[in-house]
């Protein structure tokens, strides 16, 4: 077989094992999975935190394409793993990202049934994103419980059950070595800074996604 050929052959064959750009110029793809924090509910779409954080890596200069989201209000572990399923996403995926949990609290799930679920769907995650696990990163729960949603209710307790299922996250990316990025402290500000709660008095408000994405990609 004369050289050329050959070589042509060869890097035809690389290209099809490989299933990402091979330009680094070309779109990179960002797979978002997880529930009302992901899907931004009560703010604008270009609001919502995977939206920001692929902003600002872009500016950065990775070039970022419209973010698959999957995620949906109220959704605990288990309604995401049947949604993705669903959804089918095809990677290879650059940037893959889970933040889910919430609901299995706010609905007084046990945290050991949730760990097992969780370490579930982050091997899926790991898997959109090739097997890479440098690619992917966990976005740790936020604390509801300083919500003017949560008046009346035990805030000491629902911030201990929030730090507990954030150490089965931590726990569970640290055992793969995915990236863990912890953003509950910034969501306790909510506290005493409204401007941090959306419209609703639950969620965060597109300012607080903000700097949610801006402390997400310093440690990216």
């Amino acid at each position: 077989m004369p050289h050329r050929l050959a070589a042509a052959l060869l890097a035809v064959i690389t290209l099809g094992c490989d299933a990402r750009p091979a330009d680094p110029h070309m779109t990179m793809r960002y797979l978002a999975l997880g529930d009302s924090y992901t899907i931004g509910e009560s703010v604008a779409e270009h609001e919502r935190f995977p939206n920001q954080l692929a902003e600002l890596l872009r500016r950065r200069g990775e070039p970022i394409g419209q973010v698959q989201i999957i995620a949906t209000t109220g959704w605990t572990t288990d309604e995401l793993n049947a949604g993705i399923d669903r959804a089918n996403p095809r990677g290879p995926f650059d940037r893959v990202s889970l933040l889910i949990g919430v609901n299995n609290q706010y609905r007084g799930r046990a945290v050991e049934d949730f760990r097992g679920q969780f370490a579930a769907l982050l091997e899926r995650a790991i898997g959109f994103a090739g097997g890479d696990v440098r690619r992917v990163f966990v976005v740790s729960i936020p604390d509801w419980g300083v919500m003017p949603f949560a008046a009346g209710r035990d805030r000491e307790k629902i911030a201990a059950e929030i730090d507990t299922y954030n150490l089965a996250c931590r726990a569970a990316c640290e055992k793969r070595g995915v990236k863990f990025i912890d953003i509950t402290p910034i969501s306790r500000r909510a506290a005493t800074q409204p401007s941090l709660g959306a419209s609703d008095g639950l969620h965060p408000s597109g300012e607080q996604y903000r700097l949610w994405a801006e402390k997400i990609a310093a440690e990216l």
